[in-house]
Parts: structure tokens; sequence; C-alpha cells
């Protein structure tokens, strides 16, 4: 059996769930969908963006913006874009009977080009 280290974890932990924040991620829905048949690429792929908001942002509350789902499904529900740029805003939920304290609202950001495109931390406008 090995030593125990000598490093003590202390009783507090800062939950960065608590912070409000809204940052802007690229999701390879290519790579998500892959091997899916074609009947059911579109709606995996919005799953899979759901997924995607709720371990980025550590809500299992997560909101899709009708923007973003029109984004997935334009161009039919075989062929979902093989990239699309999302805004997660993590945000206070006010309503009385929540299970949560937090939701994740998803919306949909035009862009011209992924190339070179990284994750942002953007300023929020409130």
């Amino acid at each position: 059996m090995a030593p125990k280290s000598g490093t003590k974890k202390t009783g507090k932990t800062r939950s960065a769930l608590q912070d409000v924040v809204t940052r802007e991620y690229t999701i390879h829905l290519h790579k998500r969908v892959h091997g899916r048949s074609f009947k059911k690429r579109a709606p995996h792929a919005v799953k899979s963006i759901v997924e995607f908001a709720q371990k980025a942002m550590g809500t299992s509350d997560v909101r899709l913006d009708p923007k973003l789902n029109q984004a997935v499904w334009a161009q039919g529900i075989k062929s979902v874009p093989h990239r699309i740029r999302v805004k997660l805003e993590r945000k206070r939920n006010d309503e009385e009977g929540a299970k949560e304290k937090l939701f994740t609202y998803a919306s949909y950001v035009i862009v011209d080009s992924f190339k070179g495109l990284e994750t942002q931390v953007v300023e929020a406008d409130e």
C-alpha cells in the first residue's frame, strides 16, 4: 500500500456553476453524426448539441434557440452541417419552481469561415 501524501484537500470548493458566463464554441457535428442512419442525423445532431452544452457549461437544463434548430435542419434531415458556431449563455433561473438555479441558452452564431476560430468568452451585455 502506498503512503498517503502530505497534501490535504480543504473542505471549501468553489463551484464554477455559480458564474453567469457567455462563451462561443464551434461544434464539430460531422464527427458526432458519423455512422448515424440518414433519417436520424438531424435529430441526433440536436441531441448532441444539448449534450455538448451540458458538458461545457455544467447545467442539465439546456434550452435551444429556434434559429439554432433551423440552422441544423436547414439542409434537411440527412445533410447536417459539418460544423456549427454556437453561443452558450449560462443564466440564472428565476422561475419559482425551478429545480436548478442555472440554465444554459444555446443560440446560433453566423460565421463566414471556421478557419482559426477558437472558444471565446463573450462579454455579457445586460
